[in-house]
């Protein structure tokens, strides 16, 4: 007699399941055709400024060019100058970087680092804010001097340097204001010294002078005075209330 189980089951062996058909993980591969119908779908919406569907193109496009191919790094540069015309700064900088970084030859990499540094100087707008994202764009740029010097981009590199420096020194300037105004001159004295020594040819630093002055009065430093009226006579003469903070026969001799 079969056991109880067995009879229950009508005495029948399990069937093996079949076997799940295997699925490809490999996408198929675009044709030589569709990767040229992507590319120009892709170069028109940059002509028309339609900044959505260059980042749905190219997307498809970066993932179906063949190594080696010569619109890699220009379809970097469309990718970043998209994604910071739709305010994604970041994954403009990560495209930007790419194209400068992965073909260094390229006679595009030395405007993609630069665009790099005009993403990170975009982010930080308000020099009264948190300097990070300035802090990265003036190192970008320097970057860009050192790897390309004397090309086009470099220059350009060079006057956006100026102009974060000035923006630099407008924050220490602003920051030295506010404790002026509380009274507190050595806190003051310390931002309008590093202010001076680091960007002495920004437009505050004239002003930033004459508030030293002031302070270092305050605080009764006559040798301090004495310096830095002779500094100031000898480079911002012509600065509007250099004759009130500092005049002649004033200081010690």
């Amino acid at each position: 007699m079969l056991p109880l189980g067995l009879a229950a089951c009508g005495g029948s062996t399990p069937q093996p399941r079949a076997a799940p058909t295997p699925v490809s993980s490999v996408a198929e591969t675009a044709s030589p055709e569709e990767i040229n119908r992507l590319w120009e779908q892709a170069r028109n919406a940059v002509r028309h400024g339609k900044w959505p569907n260059v980042v749905k193109y190219l997307d498809r496009a970066l993932l179906e060019f063949p190594p080696g191919d010569s619109r890699v790094t220009q379809a970097h540069m469309w990718e970043g100058e998209a994604q910071f015309a739709l305010g994604s700064n970041l994954q403009a900088a990560r495209e930007f970087r790419k194209a400068s970084d992965d073909t260094p030859n390229d006679p595009l990499a030395p405007e993609a680092l630069l665009r790099v540094g005009d993403v990170y100087a975009d982010l930080w707008r308000r020099p009264e804010l948190d300097p990070s994202y300035g802090q990265t764009a003036l190192a970008t740029y320097q970057e860009l001097l050192n790897r390309y010097p004397g090309t086009s981009a470099a220059k350009r590199a060079q006057q956006r340097i100026n102009d974060l420096q000035e923006r630099f020194a407008y924050k220490e300037y602003k920051a030295a204001l506010f404790y002026m105004r509380l009274k507190a001159y050595d806190s003051a004295i310390l931002y309008l010294k590093d202010l001076v020594a680091t960007y002495p040819r920004s437009s505050v630093a004239p002003d930033a002078l004459l508030h030293l002055v002031q302070a270092y009065r305050t605080l009764g430093y006559k040798e301090d005075v004495q310096e830095t009226c002779g500094y100031i006579r000898r480079f911002h003469s012509s600065t509007p209330g250099v004759g009130k903070a500092c005049p002649e026969g004033a200081e010690p001799s």
